[in-house]
């Protein structure tokens, strides 16, 4: 009963604060900031420990993986054009991560990629996958209120760019940005997304070898 209660609760959350950053147009109203940090008040002020929220926030932690798989759908929409600028994007993907590597501690590492693949990869070079999820989301936020603003300035005409640019600095939610600003830039964002992912969980090997060296 408890477990469904926070369940609840935080879908309820989201409910709320999607449609107060729809309103008002606020990256500080997005339900990434704002559904963690009421849930985390909530959690201190009935004294319940994380395990117990744990019990129903999992089943929707299990959701990210389907939903992670459902950006097939966009893509297989968009597929020839995604065909014609193949090279541009796996570049772009390579690059992104790369940058994303050099640039991290183990935990960290997989930051720059959507949440179930961060965890993974974490866990296989001996870092906290829970550590790496919060990662991932500060990663997303900064992602988020940074790439609108870039989006704004930057003489970016093409769809691919804009979508590139969302998914590989803010992957999930920078994908939920890009498909507000139309169905090619949410398709390109998606596949960055998860062509990272797939880039460095199968890279992790690798990766682990390299810092067992160092």
């Amino acid at each position: 009963m408890i477990a469904l209660v926070w369940i609840v609760a935080t879908v309820a959350l989201y409910a709320a604060s999607r449609a107060l950053a729809r309103r008002f147009l606020s990256p500080w109203l997005s339900p990434l900031l704002v559904v963690p940090g009421v849930l985390v008040v909530l959690l201190l002020a009935t004294r319940t420990p994380y395990p117990t929220y744990l019990r129903g926030g999992r089943w929707l932690l299990a959701l990210l993986g389907p939903t992670t798989v459902a950006f097939a759908v966009p893509l297989h929409r968009h597929r020839d054009l995604i065909r014609r600028y193949a090279v541009e994007l796996v570049a772009g993907i390579a690059t992104g991560s790369a940058v994303a590597v050099v640039s991290s501690a183990v935990s960290m590492l997989p930051r720059s990629i959507t949440t179930p693949f961060a965890m993974q990869v974490a866990t296989t070079l001996g870092g906290s996958p829970v550590l790496a999820a919060v990662f991932v989301i500060v990663t997303a936020l900064v992602g988020v209120v940074s790439g609108r603003a870039l989006v704004g300035r930057l003489p970016l005409r093409s769809p691919i760019a804009r979508g590139a640019l969302l998914g590989m600095g803010a992957h999930g939610a920078g994908t939920a940005l890009a498909l507000e600003l139309g169905a090619v830039e949410g398709a390109v964002s998606g596949l960055v997304m998860i062509g990272a992912g797939l880039l460095l969980l199968f890279g992790a090997p690798v990766l682990q070898l390299a810092l067992g060296a160092a």
